[in-house]
């Protein structure tokens, strides 16, 4: 069987927490901002930390595995 728990996570997390995708911290002018679909080098390391630790919590707290086959 295999498992593609962390891939899954790890490509929704990915996707979802792109910088100007569903939202923006720090924004331009805002401290938050939805949808601007622009990034900033402060912008991508919070979203990096945050993909950081979601990805840790999600692994190796929760455990999250999806077994195919």
């Amino acid at each position: 069987m295999l498992d593609c728990g962390p891939v899954v996570v790890a490509v929704v997390l990915f996707v979802l927490l792109m910088p100007g995708l569903l939202f923006q911290v720090p924004g331009r002018s805002r401290c938050l901002e939805f949808g601007n679909f622009q990034t900033s080098g402060a912008s991508i390391l919070v979203h990096s930390l945050l993909y950081f630790g979601l990805i840790c919590l999600f692994l190796f707290a929760i455990k999250v595995h999806f077994y195919i086959g």
